[in-house]
């Protein structure tokens, strides 16, 4: 299991989401390219990118920032947000992205996704982002009919790089969350799955290393916030 930096971006700024508020984020003052150049040096394998003012529609986004953390180091990019057409996949994949990550599309549009996989095999990571037992869109704004393993399994298809799988319940703290929804995703499904949201201690990476098929672990506000540092994520996620 690998462990993949996760760098949110607003308005030109490191920052996180708590339950998911736009408005009331949480702003680390840490330059967004020299943070990226320290999760490299210190040893990542990956980098999880995911532009917030993309996935809000909004009128400025961070495109250029992106391209410049990119160029910046030489470890590949996972990008994520508001890609939903296959012009925007390709000009990610166009400017260097490792990897593009596909959400609301994914609901949206499904063959867009199989299409995507089939031009791009091994570049296209569908994100599936579920609450209270629903997938979530439009950055967890709207339910879905949708359960999160249904929906997954939909996109177990050829040349598909993984599915990141969002306990947003987990991600918010609630009392009653537990690694339960992941693990019952991960054993049921063939593609690798990416956990997001559930890494708050060593611990939770501790545990989350021995559950099947969990491929890695995106963890950005406990990096960010001293509850450990990388290479210790590092160092327990590939203990013998």
């Amino acid at each position: 299991m690998i462990i993949i930096p996760d760098i949110e971006l607003q308005n030109g700024k490191c920052v996180n989401l708590v339950r998911g508020q736009m408005d009331k984020p949480v702003v680390y003052k840490k330059n967004p390219v020299k943070a990226a150049q320290d999760f490299q040096d210190e040893g990542a394998e990956w980098l999880h990118i995911i532009d917030l003012d993309a996935v809000g529609l909004r009128e400025n986004d961070n495109y250029e920032l992106v391209c410049e953390i990119i160029d910046a180091v030489h470890i590949p990019v996972q990008v994520a947000g508001g890609i939903r057409s296959m012009a925007s996949l390709e000009w990610w994949l166009g400017h260097g992205a490792g990897r593009v990550v596909i959400g609301t599309a994914a609901v949206t549009d499904p063959q867009f996704v199989k299409e995507a996989c089939t031009r791009f095999p091994g570049q296209v990571v569908v994100s599936v982002d579920a609450r209270d037992g629903r997938v979530m869109i439009e950055g967890w704004t709207e339910a879905t009919a949708f359960t999160a393993l249904e929906f997954a399994r939909q996109f177990e298809i050829d040349d598909i790089a993984a599915i990141i799988f969002t306990d947003i319940d987990r991600d918010d703290d609630m009392p009653e969350s537990s690694l339960a929804t992941t693990t019952n995703l991960a054993t049921k499904l063939i593609v690798p799955v990416i956990a997001s949201g559930p890494v708050k201690t060593l611990d939770d990476i501790s545990t989350l290393r021995y559950l099947p098929n969990i491929a890695g672990a995106i963890t950005g506000r406990a990096l960010f916030g001293g509850a450990f540092t990388l290479p210790e994520a590092i160092a327990v996620a590939t203990a013998q």
